[in-house]
């Protein structure tokens, strides 16, 4: 190794003891401009290599900030494109850990290019090979767009910036009225962000994704030996119904559940959780979160909002790209009606609508509470595609809520009638067995077996074959 920077530790605190092996250790800037020759620049402050995490190799860069504040010039940006053609050729993950002031202006035009061409390596990439980005310092202007084509980012709680602006470069905002390169605002407000936390969890939250993921689009030995009861009953499952997470945490292998986009949009929960060794994702509304007391900290409408959607639709395309199943839990009764959403909802929600019917992998639906109109039909229903839907007893499947329909078809009428034709309404229309009498229903099945189905379902699925009509893409 060249060095005991920062940045090179930062790389051995990340993969498998001694591990790391470093790639072009020798390289410096080229560039004479502006006394650049007069200045030291090891590695041409970006250090990049190979190595494993849980035994399976990735591809790393650690840019280092005491060389030119960490600066991307040409021959940094060389070095990260030159492991990008490593990691196509071997079919393996590229990490870049970012602690950069940005573009080197000593190098002009030269630096421009050099962003360029690692936008279109890592658009190579994409769909190819898992991307992750975690930030430790600096991540601003052109290269905050590297970690928004990386497909899972970090940051650290303190120290690490993300922003295109400036904060105080916005007009009529300074960063200590709002601060909108934290990691705080960039997690929960921007949904730019993945994890949060110090830098030793950042490390072992990366290993714990990694060790999740195939390595690339056509890993099918993704798997590890399943050691916990395939029967295993999940008591009170049900009491989960308002947060999904709970019940991913319930039903996984060894109750591993790894949630992305932790802080945004919290109506919509999206991660992986193994099913049987297999990494599956999950997709699931959320009407509550609990504390660690069990009482409840946060509360959300049972509805679609356009950020839970767009977030719902992003997960799903990288599940799709990379051959892993889906799995929904729907409990959502129409959209959200704020402003922002009616701006934003309709074109979000079609972009959720894509994802699920375009994706051609094994897709389960597991409807826990209530189905109600536009949302059922969106959260991954038979209709746009779902292979197998799971319903437990409870659950509530219609146009709307009963008591909403009886006063649209009662209009005028007296309350006694309302009130009987509500009751008629839920029992013939929103009754979980009238949708699995028409079909759109496979299997009622009680919450405490919602495991073994789930995992039976993935089974039998697991050799789906989906043919579609030839085209380029799709435009949405």
């Amino acid at each position: 190794m060249s060095s005991s920077s920062q940045a090179s530790q930062r790389i051995i605190s990340l993969l498998d003891e001694n591990s790391f092996v470093e790639i072009g250790a020798l390289v410096t800037a080229r560039n004479t401009d502006f006394n650049l020759k007069q200045e030291e620049t090891p590695s041409d402050g970006v250090v990049t290599g190979y190595g494993v995490i849980d035994g399976n190799l990735v591809y790393v860069y650690s840019q280092d900030a005491l060389v030119l504040g960490g600066s991307i010039g040409e021959m940094h940006a060389k070095k990260i494109v030159r492991l990008y053609d490593l990691a196509i050729k071997t079919g393996s993950p590229v990490i870049g850990l970012i602690d950069s002031a940005g573009l080197r202006l000593q190098e002009a035009t030269d630096a421009l290019n050099a962003f360029g061409e690692i936008y279109l390596k890592q658009v190579e990439a994409s769909g190819v090979v898992p991307q992750i980005t975690a930030i430790f310092g600096s991540c601003g202007g052109g290269l905050a767009l590297i970690p928004s084509i990386t497909d899972f980012t970090f940051m650290e709680s303190e120290k690490a910036k993300l922003f295109v602006n400036s904060p105080n470069a916005l007009e009529g905002n300074y960063k200590e009225k709002c601060d909108t390169s934290s990691a705080k605002w960039q997690s929960s407000e921007a949904g730019n962000v993945d994890v949060v936390a110090d830098e030793a969890t950042v490390y072992a939250q990366i290993r714990e994704l990694v060790s999740l993921l195939p390595s690339n689009n056509e890993d099918a030995d993704a798997y590890k030996e399943c050691s916990d009861d395939l029967n295993r009953a999940c008591e009170n499952l049900d009491g989960a119904i308002e947060d999904p997470a709970v019940i991913a945490g319930q039903i996984a292998d060894n109750g591993l559940f790894f949630e992305t986009k932790r802080d945004y949009a919290k109506e919509m929960v999206t991660g992986f959780i193994r099913l049987n060794g297999a990494t599956v994702g999950l997709v699931g509304n959320r009407t509550a979160i609990y504390d660690e007391n069990g009482k409840v900290s946060e509360k959300f409408d049972d509805k679609l909002t356009a950020h839970a959607c767009e977030k719902a639709a992003e997960f799903v395309n990288f599940c799709d790209a990379f051959d892993l199943p889906v799995l929904t839990i729907t409990n959502a009764t129409g959209f959200g009606s704020s402003k922002c959403d009616e701006k934003h909802v309709a074109k979000a929600a079609g972009k959720l609508v894509y994802a699920l019917a375009n994706a051609t992998v094994p897709k389960v639906n597991l409807i826990t509470g209530k189905a109600f109109g536009s949302a059922y039909v969106i959260m991954n229903s038979k209709a746009i595609g779902a292979d197998i839907t799971i319903s437990w007893p409870n659950a509530q499947i219609g146009s709307m809520d009963a008591k909403l329909a009886a006063k649209i078809i009662c209009d005028g009428k007296d309350a006694d009638t309302v009130a009987k034709a509500a009751a008629d309404y839920a029992q013939l229309q929103n009754n979980v067995k009238s949708a699995a009498a028409r079909g759109y229903v496979d299997e009622i099945i009680e919450a405490a077996d919602t495991r073994k189905y789930v995992i039976g379902a993935f089974e039998m699925l697991f050799t789906k074959r989906d043919e579609r009509p030839a085209k380029k893409h799709g435009t949405v």
